[in-house]
């Protein structure tokens, strides 16, 4: 097992990291810019080592100054939890370099997951069901067009290393299919300087559902059940559940199968996703795999009673898995609570945290690295909190989750509690009826005046 690991990532993935490396007796090491002195993650880690500036191209995605950080800390691991170097292949290959182990996917594995048009040619060899369209990468628009043609419309165009609703857009006639094309390859080579673009056809307000799969050094793999992701905001998710209310005994086990094929096929190693599109059929379609842990991780641990970043370091240290494919017997719900406006386009809104009252009882777990007189940093993305709700029934989790987002009180800053409130009481979200399409026609009722 791991003597020390370094987790080179900031806020409450950090923590969460942190804590399970305590339980296990492992010594930790935060990594901070300049921005994040004061976090959490920095005063709980047994060390911390400044490694750089505010931005994260000068600190958190700066690998020399992390893999320096891991070495004169002697680390013999490093965790990327998500985001930043978590998906990056090269950071992978460094650290590997260093006799690091990076506690994650191996370059070779990132690199045929992360190209978004290779890891679905993957999934067509693997016998996974694929959303039509093009076979790989289009090379022009010239061929854009006879791929759209012979797709059927609507289409969605797609970035081959996108990821976060960067680089999509849906086209629904032929004469959008230009622009749509030009802007979104503009975008894509912006956001991850690679303009590739990929082709699937539009599957039309379907239910986004991931599937947590765990694979380890001797090939195999096992489920821990499904998530349903389908609230979000221009592509960005906003709640998730497990189980999903869509989903059926049948319809979890072929996605269950689905997922662990697709990992067992590609020798998957360490925790990952495997996302679908379900149609209002229930057919389901492979959308991406992400190798790595994922922001909604909680939930599954709450309904399984099963702790995903100890496994991700068991099975990075070889031992085996389980095996064992899971079904909830529990409900749990997560809304994520970002430091926005809710009522103002969800803009961002850093500051100083002034008063903070985390809601406690039975069934209640938060996830967060800010505090009381805590100042919001404006550089990075501005996900504050995770608060999981856990139940017997969706509607005690509901329920539950109406009464902690009641007694959660932020100020200094807006945050998106009084979406999640409304949310909550939304019919269409209560009765389980909703699709990705749901934010598209939702529109919150305006804040009650102070008197």
């Amino acid at each position: 097992m791991f003597k020390k690991i370094l987790i080179a990532n900031r806020g409450e993935i950090a923590l969460r990291v942190i804590r399970t490396c305590k339980e296990m007796g492992i010594l930790t090491v935060a990594v901070y810019s300049k921005a994040d002195e004061e976090s959490l993650h920095v005063k709980f880690a047994d060390e911390a080592v400044c490694i750089g500036p505010a931005p994260s191209s000068e600190s958190y995605l700066k690998m020399s100054n992390i893999i320096a950080a891991a070495e004169i800390t002697n680390a013999d691991a490093i965790h990327p939890g998500y985001g930043f170097l978590s998906e990056n292949a090269k950071f992978s290959k460094i650290c590997g370099e260093h006799n690091i182990k990076f506690i994650g996917a191996s370059p070779d594995m990132i690199d045929r997951m992360g190209d978004k048009a290779q890891a679905k040619s993957t999934m067509i060899e693997a016998g996974v069901p694929c959303v039509p369209g093009s076979e790989g990468v289009i090379p022009d628009f010239k061929t854009c067009i006879k791929v759209a043609n012979k797709t059927g419309y609507p289409v969605m165009l797609k970035a081959s290393a996108g990821g976060g609703g960067k680089g999509m857009r849906a086209v629904w006639k032929e004469e959008e299919l230009q622009d749509a094309w030009e802007s979104a390859r503009q975008e894509s080579k912006a956001a991850f300087g690679n303009d590739d673009m990929y082709m699937e056809k539009l599957i039309e307000q379907p239910r986004h559902i991931e599937i947590q799969v765990v694979g380890d050094s001797t090939g195999r793999a096992c489920h821990l059940s499904e998530r349903d992701c389908s609230i979000q905001r221009r592509h960005q998710k906003l709640t998730e559940e497990t189980p999903s209310p869509f989903m059926t005994d049948e319809l979890r086990e072929a996605m269950g199968l689905a997922a662990v094929k697709a990992a067992e096929y590609i020798k998957y190693e360490g925790a990952g996703t495997v996302e679908f599109l379900v149609d209002k059929n229930r057919n389901f379609y492979f959308m991406e795999m992400n190798t790595r842990i994922q922001v909604e991780h909680p939930i599954t641990e709450q309904v399984i009673d099963f702790d995903l970043i100890r496994e991700q370091i068991m099975v990075a240290a070889g031992i085996p898995i389980s095996g064992k494919n899971y079904t909830p017997n529990l409900h749990s719900i997560e809304c994520r609570i970002n430091a926005e406006d809710p009522y103002n386009g969800f803009r961002p809104s850093p500051g100083r945290i002034t008063v903070l009252h985390a809601p406690g009882g039975h069934g209640i777990r938060l996830d967060t690295h800010v505090y009381a007189g805590y100042s919001i940093p404006p550089n990075y993305d501005s996900m504050i909190a995770k608060l999981i709700t856990t139940a017997q029934t969706r509607e005690e989790a509901i329920s539950k989750m109406k009464r902690a987002l009641d007694e959660f009180v932020i100020e200094g800053i807006k945050t998106t509690i009084p979406f999640h409130r409304q949310l909550m009481d939304h019919p269409d979200y209560v009765s389980g009826d909703y699709t990705t399409a749901f934010m598209d026609t939702w529109k919150m009722n305006e804040p009650e005046e102070e008197e």
